[in-house]
């Protein structure tokens, strides 16, 4: 298996993303800790993933709560001996819109959140893995500057400054062992809702790529498994294309 003995933690662990991470974590032998706010999802993933016969544990942490987080982390490194493998999956709250239709509190208030979670998951975790000399954070959207495109709002701009905030840790992280890795993404179209009016979107997505093709939270899981395990340490302080050719990074 290639995350036994691993302990990863992954904060939106209810989520389609998040779960999907999570059980290839699981499946490939790590144990995971599931964060989040609603203890209904996260026991959905939970309970999907013991059926499987994998190691799981939920908890219900903001955040947003820097304490909060950093307490939750210490109890993992407690109970496992280690924190391996972090992810922050919590969804930047999009506003699809033309940016001069974007009220100024508004777009400010969203990237600000996107960069605050980020950071205090990360900060939290970096703390026990510099003192480890190892383990992987990885992050979820990654930034494609020659793929801009029209009524995406705040969209790829907060994946930019996710991105840019990644790139700052890898910088700082490196010289302690401490892999950093994004997972770039031209869109999940299973995730997206199963209504007429999102399929042109799902096809564009499928358009966009050179085999005509689009990844699946499977494949998020997959790759995510193969990056944060021994048989990808040779991957860091970069992004990791996983949009079958849609996104240039």
């Amino acid at each position: 298996m290639l995350l036994e003995n691993k302990t990863a933690v992954i904060y939106g662990g209810g989520g389609s993303i998040g779960g999907a991470i999570a059980d290839a974590f699981a499946a490939e032998g790590a144990r995971v800790f599931l964060a989040g706010r609603t203890p209904a999802k996260l026991e959905t993933v939970a309970d999907r993933i013991r059926a499987a016969g994998g190691q799981v544990e939920t908890a219900v942490v903001d955040a947003m709560d820097a304490a909060a987080v950093n307490d939750h982390v210490d109890s993992v490194v407690e109970k496992t001996g280690s924190v391996d493998i972090s992810i922050n999956l919590i969804t930047l709250e999009g506003i699809f819109q033309p940016l001069s239709d974007i009220s100024t509190p508004d777009f400010v208030a969203a990237i600000g959140k996107a960069l605050t979670t980020q950071l205090i998951t990360t900060k939290a975790a970096a703390r026990h893995m510099a003192k480890q000399e190892s383990g992987v954070l990885l992050f979820f959207g990654g930034s494609d500057p020659s793929n801009a495109s029209p009524g995406m709002g705040n969209v790829q701009v907060g994946f930019d400054a996710v991105e840019s905030l990644r790139r700052q840790w890898a910088a700082e992280l490196a010289p302690h062992g401490v892999r950093t890795v994004t997972l770039l993404t031209g869109g999940i179209v299973d995730t997206f809702p199963d209504v007429p009016e999102m399929e042109g979107a799902k096809q564009s997505i499928i358009d966009a790529s050179p085999l005509k093709r689009a990844a699946t939270m499977a494949d998020v899981g997959a790759v995510a498994a193969f990056v944060a395990s021994e048989r990808g340490r040779s991957i860091t302080s970069t992004q990791v294309n996983i949009s079958f050719g849609a996104c240039h990074g």
